[in-house]
Parts: structure tokens; sequence; C-alpha cells
């Protein structure tokens, strides 16, 4: 509810109250959310290798209320915001001074930096809550993510709908304080449950340390030769933690627990150090894969909004559609499809296939990616609609801040696809990542589809400003302030295109990808040898 209540609205706030224009305003949201989702990959550092998840998520969360307390102040105070300006273009409007973009800005990169805190920590601590030799609740935490992202849209939607209504009608005060109370009464629920948590004890190291001793030992040992029995490599005791049998993929990091004689960390590692590695290392090509996706997540809170704002928001004589409001149909539509996904076709996929998620989470990621394609094309398609309308009412040059005769439910169906979009692809990144990952690297796993989510943001920021000024360059533009002299549904084309190259090069890429064996089939394996 906090992070949607500030990111759905967000660019109406910039270009109405903030001045700024519609290419500055939506590179200032995307990369402010790409920070934001950028940041978890510390935040799981600290995790796993020193507070662990509650500490972490804990002082995270405190520090998050009081970015939000700030961030309120600033946009109640009208001090710290320039004169309001109805010109659309916003050439001559004037611009917000230093010290209110600092406090501003400064507020919300501070929120920024503690959800990465909080993100990564907070799904981590409830799938540890479930244990996996356990064969109920085993069974249970294969339905945990689906219903985790349930409550998470949950929120979601009251900040599509409830909150951006209060910020467009009653005060940004307002639209901003509730969610502040709210994360209060959040954090005070967290701490009553503490006497009731599993908590997983941090592993004393870092895991990018641990990684890269094993890519130097692997470096340092080249000329060493493997043994024929993996066996014969490097191991402690198997009584003294948690040990991961060799495996033949990345073969040449084997020779990081090559039997040297040097007992030197960045000269010889044990087998379960090298295979915490490739598992992480075996991830990072599907990882790169959901960069494109995550782009077109970022529409869904900038230019999806913007055009929002030039249609036919009125419902009856009196009631007008905040342009954000539209997100709540990506919350509905997902909400939704989890039902639908859990109740009926994982039931009926389980028949199919004997696999107990119904189908793998790579083949769920695809079918996800798929439905991103077709969001930029049915978006691309809409978009020639409503400028067909502009250019049909004489509205294309003179008709900036004019509402088009089009209703803004046009764009229904560009949402609501993002929604099963998401309800599909990601899902299946939360918990792909956190189910591969190692034990001893379960929040920074988990901290894998933040980092997509943070590159997705800043690649679009990057597109959206190298696309505008290439276009203009060579033509008037396909992204201007005026929205109706733009050409929105060509850059919507553009990525349809790059979300269909993403899909085929994801697809030869899951079909080489070794899933990380099951605790429990190891368990089953060792009892039998036993």
């Amino acid at each position: 509810m906090m992070f949607n209540g500030i990111a759905a609205n967000l660019i109406i706030y910039l270009t109405t109250k903030l001045n700024q224009g519609t290419v500055t305003a939506s590179n200032n949201v995307t990369n402010w959310t790409g920070t934001l989702w950028i940041t978890p990959i510390f935040g799981a550092y600290v995790a796993d290798a020193h507070l662990g998840c509650y500490r972490t998520f804990f002082i995270s969360s405190l520090a998050s209320f009081m970015a939000m307390s700030l961030l309120t102040v600033a946009v109640s105070v009208p001090s710290l915001q320039p004169p309001p300006c109805l010109e659309p273009s916003k050439e001559n409007c004037q611009q917000a001074s230093k010290l209110q973009l600092a406090v501003f800005f400064g507020s919300l990169y501070m929120l920024a930096v503690a959800s990465g805190g909080t993100k990564p920590n907070i799904s981590t601590m409830g799938a540890d809550q479930f244990d996996d030799f356990h064969p109920k609740e085993k069974s249970q935490k294969l339905s945990f993510f689906n219903w985790w992202m349930f409550s998470v849209f949950s929120g979601i939607l009251f900040a599509s709908t409830i909150l951006v209504y209060i910020q467009d009608n009653v005060g940004w005060s307002f639209g901003y304080g509730i969610p502040t109370i709210g994360l209060g009464v959040a954090i005070l629920i967290f701490v009553a449950g503490t006497p009731f948590y599993r908590h997983r004890l941090p592993s004393g190291g870092s895991p990018f340390i641990r990684m890269a001793r094993v890519i130097v030992a692997a470096a340092r040992n080249w000329r060493v030769p493997l043994p024929n029995d993996p066996n014969q490599l490097y191991e402690l005791e198997v009584q003294q933690y948690s040990k991961i049998d060799s495996t033949p993929s990345f073969r040449f990091l084997n020779k990081a627990a090559v039997r040297t004689g040097s007992s030197h960390p960045w000269r010889s590692c044990t087998v379960t150090q090298v295979e915490e590695t490739k598992q992480m290392l075996r991830m990072i090509p599907i990882l790169i894969c959901t960069f494109i996706p995550s782009t077109m997540v970022a529409q869904s809170h900038t230019l999806f909004i913007k055009q929002g704002t030039t249609l036919d928001r009125t419902i009856g004589s009196h009631f007008k559609v905040p342009p954000a409001s539209l997100y709540a149909f990506v919350t509905i539509s997902m909400l939704v499809s989890i039902v639908i996904y859990d109740r009926i076709f994982v039931k009926i996929m389980q028949r199919v296939t004997r696999n107990p998620r119904g189908i793998t989470m790579l083949q769920r990621m695809g079918i996800g990616m798929i439905f991103h394609v077709l969001v930029m094309t049915v978006a691309s398609r809409v978009e020639k609609r409503r400028l067909y309308v502009a250019r049909a009412n004489g509205l294309v040059r003179n008709g900036s801040g004019q509402v088009l005769p089009l209703t803004i439910f046009t764009l229904l169906p560009q949402f609501m696809l993002t929604g099963v979009a998401d309800a599909l692809l990601q899902i299946a990144n939360v918990e792909f990542f956190y189910d591969q990952a190692p034990k001893s690297m379960k929040s920074l796993g988990s901290s894998y589809t933040m980092t997509s989510l943070g590159i997705g943001n800043f690649l679009s920021s990057f597109v959206l400003s190298k696309v505008s000024e290439i276009t203009k360059r060579h033509g008037e533009g396909w992204i201007l302030n005026n929205l109706n002299a733009s050409h929105l549904d060509y850059f919507y084309a553009l990525l349809a295109a790059m979300s269909g190259v993403n899909f085929f090069v994801f697809l030869g890429i899951s079909q080489l990808y070794v899933y990380r064996a099951e605790v429990s089939d190891e368990l089953n394996k060792k009892n039998e040898v036993g």
C-alpha cells in the first residue's frame, strides 16, 4: 500500500505539483523505482551474512517510517513546492528550487534505501516458516508465494483506488499520511508476532565473498587436473553442516575443490561452497531474461497513466476517475488470475504432468513473457485509436490539455493483461529465485527478483530517453509533453518487438537450465543409502 500509494500517482505529482515535463517525470519515476528495486541485493547481503531476516527487516521498517514521515511533510508544506502552473507544456512554468527537490527526492530515495532491507527479507522470512522436511508444510509452501503476492496486491488495490482518489480530490497530505500510519501499524503487528516466528540464523560470512573465493580458487587451480571420482574433491565432514553433492555443470569451478594441500580459503574451497556458487551463477542467464519484461511493467506506472490524463474520466455528472486508479485493474486482474491459477489450473495440470506445481516455474515465466508481448501489442493498437480520435477532433496541435471524447476505460485491456502477465511472471520470479538459491543465500536469491525490477526500470529510463532523443533528431519525436502530437503507438510496438525477441532468447536458455535438487529428494536419497 505504501509503495504503490507513491508509485501509482508519482508521475501526476511530478507533472502537476513540481511542474516537470513528461519525459523528465517518467524518467524520475523509473529511476526512483529502479533504485528501490536494486537496493534489496544489499539488504539481502546484510540479512544473509550478519543480522538475519528479522532484525534487517525491523530496522529497515523503522527507516521506512521515518522516510515516509518526511515525504508527507514535503507534500504538505506549500513552501516546499513551486507555484502552481496550468500550462500543459510546462515550458514556461517556474521549476522547483534545489531545496524543494532535495527535500522531496531526498525522502524518496531514503525510502528506496530502506526498502532494500524490507523487500527481500519479508518474503524470505515468510517462506522460512515452512519446514521442507515436513510433508504437509512442504506442500503448503508450494502455494505460499501465490498467496503472499495475493496479500501484497490487496494492499496495492487499496492504494490504486482509495489512496489515489484521496490524493487527487482531498489532498496529498492525507494521501501520503494514510500509508505512513498504515506502515506504523504494520510494524507493530510484525513485532507482536516475534515469539511465534522461526528464525533462520545468518551464515556469518558474506555470500559475495564466498562466491568470489570459489571463482578465484578455480582460476588459481586451473592447471590442476580434476579427479575422475568427485568424492575425492575436498569436503568437510557431513555432520558439520548441510552438504551438497558435486554436479557436472560449470565443471571448471570444481577445480576450486581439488585437494592441493593448501588450507588457504582463496586456494581451497569445499564442494558445498562450489555448488552454492554454481547455483547462484546458474540463475544469472534467467535473471537477465527478466529485465525486458520488467521494463514493460514500468510503463503501467508512467506512460499508461499519462495516457489516461488525456481521456474522458467522468462517470455520471460529478465523479472523475483518477488516472492512476486504472492500475487497480492490474491488481484486480492479478488477484483473479492468482485464484484461478492456484485453485483450478494447478489442479488440472497436476493430473497431466504429475508435477506438484502443475507446470515448472520456468514454464510459468515463459507464459508470462508471452502475455507481456500481448500487452504491448494491445497498447500500441489502443494508442493508435486514441491518436485517430485526436486527429479527427482537431486536437493534435492545439489540444494539449484538452480532454478527448474517448472514455478512459479504452485503456482497460492493456491494464488487465498486465495483471495476468504479472500473476504468471512476477510470482514465478519470486518463487524461482528463492527456491533455486542455496539455503545459506535465500535472501540473496530473493533479491534477484528485485534486481530484475530495478534494472528493468533503469532500462525503461534509458530506452525512453534514447527513443525520445533519436526521434526528435529525425522528426517531431515519438514522446512529447503533448501526447496527442506524439507517437506512443510506435514506442509500444518497439517494446512489443523487444519482448518477442527476449522470449525466444529465454526459451533457448531455459532449455539448458538444470533445476536444483529438492531438499526432500536429497533426504530420501541419503535415507536410502543409510
